[in-house]
Parts: C-alpha cells; structure tokens; sequence
C-alpha cells in the first residue's frame, strides 16, 4: 500500500475536466516514491534512510537516466478522449490498454466540438504543427458546420443501428471527433516518458491538455519527489548535441574576441556548423539557436 494513502483515496475516480467532454481519472496506483527508493536500494530494509537522501538517490536516478527503478511503480488511469487525440495517444505502445468496444456496445454520443476562437491555423514551418488562431469570423462558420456534420453523422450512426445494421459496421462514418474511454495502466518510467514528449510545446494542444492533466493533476499528486526531478532534468531541461556544444565554444571564443558582451545573428552565422553554412533552411540550425537564446548566450 503506498504511504500516500490519503492522496490516493483523494485522487481515485476524481475527474478531471480536458477539452469539452474528456477527462482522465485516476483508477489505480501501486507504489509511491518509496516504491523508487526501494527498488533502486534492493538490499537495504524500509526505514534505513532519511527523506532528504531519498530525494537525492531519485534525483541521481533521474539526472543519470537509470529508468528501471521507475518501472516499480505502476499507474492506471480510465481516460474519455476523441478518437484522433487518442490514435495519437496509443502509438505510446508501452502501456496496457483496455478501450471501450463500439463493436459490443453503442458508441459514446459525444464528440469534441471546437470553439469559434479557437481554430489554429497550418504552421508554415511545420508540416504536423499549427500557428496563431484564425480569425473568428472564419472561426465561427467553421464551428457551425462543425456542429452540423456531427449531428448528422450521429443521426445516420443511429438510423443504422435502428434499421438492424451490425455495431461493428454502422459506426464506420462516425467522426474521428467521436470520443472514446479507456482504462490505460502504465509504469512510471513509461508515463513520464509520454508526459516529457506530450507535455512539449511542440505536441498538439489537444494531447498536451491530457498529458497536464495527468501530470499536474496525479503524478505530481502521487510521486512528489520524482515529479520535482522529472521537471529539473526532463521537462524543464535542455539537451545539446555535439554540435551544439562545440558551436557555444566557437561563439563564445568568437564573441570575446570582438570584446562584446553578447551575441548576435551575425555571430552565429559566423560560427555555425560548416554543415549547415549553404542551406538556407535548416532545422537543426533553428533549434541550436533556440537553446542559445534560452541560455543567453545570443540575442536576437
């Protein structure tokens, strides 16, 4: 039973609101960061160490990438989300999954529906991604007839099933904005895995709604310690290749021999990877200099 009794009491079959009809809710848990500590300190006994070394060993165990101990603990969750969020969701292929069965059962009378100010428009610089909000006049045609293809798909779906058509087939022309449930238990390392990728402001918006849900609503609730370290050395981290290492030394050497305090575009381009110098647009090259401008090594 995990020390965290009360929270998890709390938290269990508490729904969480995402989007206009989804949610996620915590089902089950075994372990707590206890469960982490002892994993990882196999040998040793319930009560040898204090909470402060506790907090360290995970936040060793995070910071040097040793996932095992984190596979100890285990976290099932019953999840309402839209059919093309959730295809998203299940390429994640480390977990058990359980989802509800338009084959047994009726298909669930709700889909998500977009508000009228909040259409994204296509990113031109990401093929899978999205830019600022259309305008709402535009925002609200698309909305109207948003409400009606769905209501019509739904009447269809159910003029099928009054007519004798099998489940398995009369739900074929029902919207991918349909929402679905599903029980989804997973271990720890897995889920964090899914939250750091998820959680990105990189990942769609309607994911991202889900995976902080999760995040802040349960993990942080279940497993305080591992969620304080996961945040330090995953989500608020920052990976640098070795070109991005090597660059940050050129720049530097670059920037203090010009005597400036800073750099700017012009320096960048003077030291940029020799790989990179004839192409116009280059993705790695944006996302080098993302990270120097977070670590104010350049100003735009």
């Amino acid at each position: 039973m995990p020390t965290n009794a009360a929270q998890v009491d709390e938290l269990r079959w508490k729904k969480i609101p995402v989007l206009d009809d989804g949610f996620v809710c915590l089902v089950d848990v075994m372990g707590d960061d206890q469960a982490v500590v002892q994993a990882a300190r196999v040998s040793y006994g319930e009560g040898t160490r204090k909470v402060s070394d506790d907090r360290g060993l995970i936040r060793y165990l995070m910071r040097h990438r040793h996932s095992t101990p984190f596979e100890m603990a285990e976290v099932k969750l019953l999840c309402r989300v839209p059919m093309d969020t959730w295809r998203q969701w299940i390429r994640h292929r480390t977990a058990n999954v359980n989802e509800y069965s338009t084959r047994y059962s009726l298909a669930i009378d709700a889909a998500q529906r977009t508000p009228h100010d909040q259409w994204r428009s296509q990113a031109a610089n990401n093929r899978q991604g999205s830019a600022g909000m259309l305008p709402t006049e535009v925002g609200a045609e698309l909305s109207l007839t948003e409400e009606k293809l769905q209501e019509d798909a739904r009447k269809l779906y159910e003029r099928r099933i009054e007519l004798g058509v099998a489940r398995e087939q009369a739900r074929k022309d029902l919207p991918l904005s349909t929402y679905t449930e599903a029980y989804w238990k997973v271990d720890l390392h897995n889920l964090l895995h899914f939250l750091a990728l998820r959680m990105d402001s990189h990942a769609q918006l309607e994911i991202r709604d889900y995976a902080t849900a999760i995040g802040e609503g349960i993990v942080k609730k279940l497993f305080p310690l591992v969620w304080e370290a996961f945040v330090d050395y995953r989500q608020n981290a920052m990976f640098l290749t070795r070109l991005d290492v090597e660059l940050i030394a050129r720049l530097t050497a670059h920037v203090a021999a010009a005597g400036k305090a800073t750099a700017d575009e012009a320096d960048f381009m003077a030291v940029q990877d020799p790989t990179w110098v004839d192409m116009a647009r280059n993705r790695e090259r944006d996302e080098c200099r993302d990270k120097l401008v977070r670590l104010g090594l350049l100003k735009l």
